[in-house]
């Protein structure tokens, strides 16, 4: 169903009434007269059994507090690692007594926006323990646990000849993706991968355990596709599959002196280039290492890539006028979807990485030159990508039964990150990556895509009026004392 505030009450009488008064029951018990204190972190330790508990000090603590994200430094009042529903529940239970609040993450990509909150008096519940993934081949399903990572749905999914709308490297993981909107290979086509969701089993700040979907509690299911880890600690997914038994998919790369003939088309052929296409335009810095691929090693370069959804013979049509731009590396061919994995190039494993980013809603010749002059040829900035992914199409249309955020608006997506290994990087990676969205704004639609917001922003621009008022609502039923922190969190209202 699509909701919207005029109907939150409807909703909320017919699916939300009976937790609201477990919810204000539980309200009642919570301990809020004094704030959390080294004790009461401790006492998390004695009331949730056989979950693992780092506190401060703990030898394991250091270790655990660390996000995939490296450059965010985290220091909460206790880390969880449950490896059941059953265990998160006791979490969220025993933390609400005692006066904390929890804060889940899968992997931390998108881990930077937590610091807005005092963590010394949150616990930080990881789900990196929780990544079983299983494929329903029968139904074109796939049932991951909260912490699962793409790469792995991607393998599973293959098995079958069944393709899923997973993040632009293996190691993303699912909840924060899913929970934030999703874009990458084939979102042009099929839409934002938060629109696939079917339903999902997930804890409530009461500690009881429920399933949201299409039939029941629908005005919760529709805030958490695309309205982030606001509402509660999603235990388990459960998303579609697509039979796509091959894609024809790859990259094209250009020398940096290329870069004003080769962006300017293609920020022109964009906007208006088949749906079944999407790709993804940047300015690539990587460095002269092994593991990266030799057309790309060590120099800047412009890269393409992205993947065309359909017959070959259409594709190779559909690729026409990029190939007209005459690369000296295509890669583009008919593929397993399972092979495009690692087709982006982003770096895996922890990384220390600052970045900043904005939605466009056109790039004239004039946005095109503000993007060269300062990241094009002889330009100096320490950025690894620059990044423009071409939006539209599917992305643009409102999903008939999709939730908070099932659109975007714009047609592109700028995005500048750099690597933060040294007090000096990150700083001027900072500085570069904001100049560049500086630079841009006259073509920005003024919202960000939140999965890809690096540092704390105002969430409530990135949606619309109703919706934002929509969500407030639904936080004000299922977590109105505000037990859960999330990177860009949702007041009650």
């Amino acid at each position: 169903m699509s909701l919207h505030t005029d109907s939150l009450s409807v909703v909320a009488s017919t699916d939300d009434s009976s937790h609201s008064d477990v919810a204000q029951a539980a309200a009642a018990e919570a301990t809020t007269a004094q704030a959390p204190t080294e004790q009461d972190a401790s006492a998390l330790r004695a009331m949730t059994g056989p979950v693992t508990i780092h506190l401060p000090g703990d030898p394991g603590y250091d270790g655990a507090r660390a996000m995939w994200n490296t450059s965010v430094d985290l220091y909460p009042a206790a880390v969880a690692e449950p490896t059941t529903a059953l265990q998160v529940s006791d979490v969220v239970t025993a933390a609400r007594r005692l006066g904390l609040r929890v804060a889940p993450v899968s992997t931390g990509h998108n881990a930077g926006p937590l610091v807005q909150h005092d963590l010394s008096s949150t616990v930080l519940l990881t789900m990196s323990r929780m990544t079983a993934v299983s494929v329903d081949p029968s139904s074109a399903a796939a049932h991951v646990q909260g912490g699962a990572l793409w790469g792995d749905v991607i393998e599973a999914a293959g098995h079958h000849g069944l393709a899923c709308l997973h993040g632009s490297s293996p190691d993303v993981g699912v909840g924060g993706y899913l929970l934030g909107g999703g874009i990458f290979l084939y979102g042009r086509r099929l839409g934002m991968a938060t629109n696939s969701l079917t339903g999902v089993e997930i804890v409530l700040a009461d500690g009881s355990l429920i399933r949201a979907d299409h039939s029941q509690h629908q005005s919760l299911f529709w805030a958490l596709r695309g309205g982030g880890g606001n509402f509660g600690i999603v235990t388990s997914f459960e998303f579609s599959l697509y039979p796509i038994a091959s894609v024809h998919a790859g990259m094209m790369v250009w020398d940096i002196d290329d870069a004003e003939r080769v962006i300017r088309a293609w920020a022109h052929w964009a906007p208006g280039a088949p749906d079944e296409i999407t790709t993804s335009m940047r300015i690539l810095n990587l460095p002269d290492a092994p593991e990266v691929p030799g057309a790309v090693r060590g120099r800047p370069v412009v890269c393409l890539d992205g993947a065309v959804l359909g017959p070959e013979d259409r594709a190779q049509k559909t690729l026409d006028p990029l190939r007209r731009l005459r690369p000296e590396v295509d890669t583009f061919a008919q593929v397993p979807p399972w092979s495009l994995a690692r087709l982006h190039m982003d770096p895996e494993g922890p990384t220390p990485v600052v970045g900043d980013s904005t939605l466009l809603g056109t790039m004239p010749d004039e946005a095109v030159d503000a993007f060269l002059s300062q990241v094009g040829p002889g330009t100096e900035h320490v950025l690894l990508t620059a990044e423009l992914r071409q939006l539209g199409a599917a992305l643009s249309r409102r999903h008939p039964e999709g939730g908070a955020m099932n659109r975007l608006d714009g047609n592109f997506m700028l995005f500048g990150a750099a690597v933060a290994d040294t007090p000096e990087n990150r700083s001027r990676g900072h500085a570069d990556a904001l100049s560049l969205v500086q630079a841009m704004s006259p073509w920005s639609t003024g919202k960000q895509y939140l999965n890809f917001a690096e540092a704390p922003v105002d969430p409530e621009l990135s949606y619309g009026d109703r919706e934002w008022l929509t969500l407030t609502r639904v936080k004000s039923v299922y977590d109105p004392d505000d037990v859960f922190a999330a990177n860009h969190p949702v007041p009650p209202a």
